[in-house]
């Protein structure tokens, strides 16, 4: 099983889609508080779809309680990186580690001793970020194919 954390996720379209992203993949959903809307707000709820009850989620009060939960390696996403995300080696256990919109992860997140690597998804030059969830389900849909689809048909 593969992790997806979303680190004070502020938008709740962008959760409501990851939560549909952790159902379609059966990963595990982690947000980090503090988070920028309610849980059952209108607009995450929407963005979900039905999916709420088909998605593991977890809602942690900070990084040290998200960091404990996690079995395997955490990697961070970033920009100021070159390290690609397809130049790992995914294992089961693997957590994928995402910054708020607009900010992305803090220095000190970036440093945290549990983060085994810090990866980058590739753009063109001037372009400051992808989507949270569209930059989720780049890294979650390479390390799910990297570890053969387990589960999915």
């Amino acid at each position: 099983m593969l992790h997806v954390v979303f680190f004070e996720p502020r938008i709740p379209g962008n959760t409501g889609n990851a939560i549909r992203l952790a159902a379609a993949t059966g990963a595990t959903l982690h947000l980090v508080e503090p988070l920028g809307f309610v849980m059952d707000e209108p607009r995450l709820k929407r963005a979900g779809l039905d999916y709420h009850d088909l998605a593991n989620t977890v809602v942690h009060p900070d990084l040290e309680h998200a960091m404990a939960a996690l079995p395997g390696r955490v990697f961070a996403f970033t920009t100021h990186t070159d390290q690609g995300y397809t130049g790992v080696e995914y294992r089961d256990g693997d957590a994928l580690l995402f910054g708020p919109e607009p900010t992305g992860l803090p220095p000190e997140v970036l440093a945290h001793p549990r983060v085994s690597g810090q990866l980058r998804i590739p753009m063109q030059p001037g372009r400051r970020s992808l989507n949270l969830t569209n930059s989720a389900s780049i890294a979650l849909y390479e390390a799910w194919r990297q570890l053969g689809f387990p589960g999915g048909v």
